[in-house]
């Protein structure tokens, strides 16, 4: 066991505390060591699936007459332009194609409608002064395979006819624009919405064709469940724990162990160490000095011992500290008075109990190692009589 003073010190002071401390701390370090590892980590993270809804407005025309460039009955599809004499029919087809990441639900279960105007529109300098629409297709197409198509014929020139009614009324007022707007609705049962495309529709003597390309498109994230992942916890945590309560529950059985500690010890120890420059290991007479002055510290004993540029004189048998200076002696004692330390601790414990009932004597003189001894056996005249002379003389 590690000897340090201070420990000793504060185990004294403090130890109690700090071992019920150290077992409370190493309980709960083991006990949270325990949960950690019967209780893993859980992770839920969710999930998500994307589904595409797409719409593109197709064209196709049917040539009538046989001509130079077309011969009659061909079908003319996505042309950028038709002439009017050859196909006097234009077929419109709004196509929607669903995809879905989700395994839950069917694209064919979506549901779609197509709604496909016509909007004939008066501007001057760029601004719209009036409007006018009517509906060529409204129609909600089954979904095969993910796709649904809607299809609708209509005879170019009577379009042609009413934009050159309207520019007539305005009188060279204004312009008179054509468009086709396309409005697709859909509900795929975990997402739905609205999407629309416009594009212009252009009408001449001899041709026609559609200005732009009309599509739209829209992607919407759907959360389709959630997933949750089991790992084992840090290991260097679980160790960690374990290891902190197994160090805890130690130090608390060492302080058990090393306790109690005397508190006066302790601290005599520290300044014996603190001040171990000034003191030395001797021995003490009981006759030294005239005079005897108890001091309440050690430290007291030492300043006394720098004052007087004397050293401390540590007699371990009579448990004296002593400075001698001009006939004064100054000590310190735990044992007491001077004349309480006049004879050496002993432990007579081995040696069994003094007042017991045997015949032998507690120590004898064997063990004592007085044999053969007789200075005090035969005394002259000049002698000591008794003991109380013997303690006059001293």
């Amino acid at each position: 066991m590690i000897d340090n003073a201070r420990l000793d010190l504060l185990f004294a002071e403090y130890g109690r505390a700090i071992a019920i401390a150290l077992v409370v701390i190493g309980t709960l370090a083991l006990v949270a060591s325990g949960w950690a590892v019967g209780n893993p980590s859980t992770t839920t993270e969710a999930q998500y699936a994307d589904e595409h809804v797409s719409t593109e407005l197709h064209t196709g025309a049917e040539v009538v007459q046989d001509g130079t460039l077309w011969n009659e009955g061909e079908y003319l599809e996505n042309n950028d332009v038709y002439m009017l004499n050859d196909s006097p029919e234009l077929t419109l087809e709004p196509e929607t194609t669903v995809q879905s990441e989700r395994e839950d639900v069917s694209v064919d279960d979506t549901e779609v409608t197509h709604e496909l105007e016509a909007r004939y529109e008066a501007t001057r300098d760029g601004d719209v002064f009036w409007n006018e629409s009517h509906t060529v297709l409204e129609e909600s197409p089954t979904v095969e395979d993910g796709v649904a198509t809607s299809s609708e014929t209509i005879d170019v020139e009577s379009y042609r006819d009413r934009q050159y009614e309207l520019e007539q009324e305005l009188g060279g007022v204004g312009d008179v624009d054509l468009e086709f707007v396309l409005s697709v609705a859909y509900d795929t049962g975990g997402a739905e919405g609205t999407d629309e495309a416009t594009t212009p529709f252009e009408v001449t003597s001899t041709a026609y064709w559609l200005g732009d390309s009309a599509s739209v498109s829209e992607t919407a994230t759907q959360q389709t469940g959630t997933e949750e992942t089991t790992e084992s916890r840090s290991l260097a945590l679980i160790a960690g724990l374990s290891l902190l309560g197994t160090i805890s529950l130690a130090g608390a059985v060492g302080i058990v162990r090393r306790t109690p500690v005397d508190e006066t010890v302790a601290r005599r120890k520290i300044h014996e160490r603190r001040y171990a420059e000034w003191i030395s290991k001797g021995s003490i007479p009981m006759w030294i000095g005239n005079y005897h002055v108890s001091l309440d510290t050690l430290e007291d004993v030492v300043d006394v011992a720098i004052d007087t540029n004397e050293r401390v004189v540590h007699d371990t048998q009579r448990g004296l500290f002593a400075v001698v200076n001009d006939g004064v002696v100054y000590y310190y004692s735990e044992r007491g008075q001077w004349e309480e330390t006049a004879w050496p601790e002993m432990n007579l414990s081995e040696h069994g109990d003094s007042s017991g009932d045997g015949d032998e004597p507690a120590i004898t003189p064997e063990e004592m190692d007085l044999e053969g001894i007789d200075e005090f056996s035969d005394l002259d005249e000049e002698g000591f009589e008794d003991d109380e002379d013997v303690w006059k003389q001293l």
